[in-house]
């Protein structure tokens, strides 16, 4: 079997993972959830009129309005984030990143010559990232 393939077969696994399930599902959920879609909406519009006023000159920019804009941006940020939906989805994609992340790190390990079998499977708070100046994995 060619690393490609194996590859593939590490996707397909990927895609049986709990953790990958749970994202998956989580994406599904702010996609149907009404409310959360018109937030997310709202938040845009509001950003964009904000965006606006920035890129008028220091003069023509009205303050006021751009002082409620950034209220009315927080407050419906607060409420996008504090949507149960993307709460868990928020939750979901942090232990989607730290799966992926895993991955990566074993397979840059065993790249650079390490053992596959027990290389750990996050970076050590001690790493530098440079396998220059570094003695090795233990």
């Amino acid at each position: 079997m060619t690393v490609i393939e194996l590859t593939r077969e590490l996707g397909r696994a990927l895609q049986c993972d709990e953790r990958y399930i749970a994202y998956e599902d989580a994406k599904r959920k702010n996609d149907s959830d009404g409310e959360l879609q018109n937030l997310i909406g709202e938040f845009n519009i509001v950003r964009m009129k904000y965006g606006q006023q920035m890129q008028k000159g220091e003069g023509e920019q009205d303050k006021e309005l751009m002082d409620k804009l950034d209220a009315e941006m927080h407050d419906v940020y607060g409420k996008i984030m504090s949507n149960a939906n993307m709460v868990a989805f928020n939750d979901a994609k942090d232990a989607m990143d730290k799966l992926l992340n895993s991955i990566n790190y074993i397979i840059t390990m065993s790249a650079n010559g390490e053992d596959p079998m027990t290389c750990p499977e996050e970076q050590p708070a001690s790493c530098s990232g440079s396998c220059a100046t570094c003695g090795g994995c233990h």
